[in-house]
């Protein structure tokens, strides 16, 4: 009751001020004044300040807010773990199956992880292909060309 009241006397100065702004001959002042004194009357008459006077005093309304607060907790730090694990259980089940697949290539003798012991000769071959004049080097070239008919 006494929201409505204030509202009510809210809205009538708000009037007043517009009317003697008008009376100064500045419209367009006066129409926003007037407009923004209007809204707590028709807040009133539609019933959302009565609505927000029951919510305000009602304890079971704030109970409901800090049920939906803990409920937005509870759901932001489930977010944050879950990014921090690295998503869901079964996409980090996945994801481990899939690293135990590609740790071995699939025509290789021995797992790519290996100690990774060189052949020493590999180097000193790539010269020997260099004094043949180089057409091991575009053997692969070549066949490719062949294959699209060029």
């Amino acid at each position: 009751m006494i929201a409505e009241t204030v509202c009510s006397a809210v809205s009538a100065a708000g009037l007043g001020i517009a009317a003697v702004t008008a009376y100064r001959k500045r419209f367009l002042t006066a129409a926003r004044v007037a407009a923004y004194s209007l809204v707590p009357i028709g807040l009133v008459m539609t019933g959302v300040v009565e609505w927000l006077a029951d919510t305000a005093f009602s304890p079971v309304a704030w109970a409901g807010f800090g049920v939906l607060g803990l409920a937005w907790v509870l759901f932001m730090t489930t977010r944050a773990v879950e990014r921090r694990r690295g998503g869901t259980r079964k996409e980090r089940k996945e994801a481990r199956a899939a690293a135990q697949r590609d740790a071995v290539a699939p025509g290789a003798s021995a797992p790519s992880l290996g100690t990774g012991s060189r052949p020493a000769a590999a180097p000193a071959s790539k010269p020997a292909k260099a004094s043949r004049g180089g057409d091991d080097d575009f053997s692969d070239i070549e066949a490719i060309l062949k294959k699209h008919g060029i």
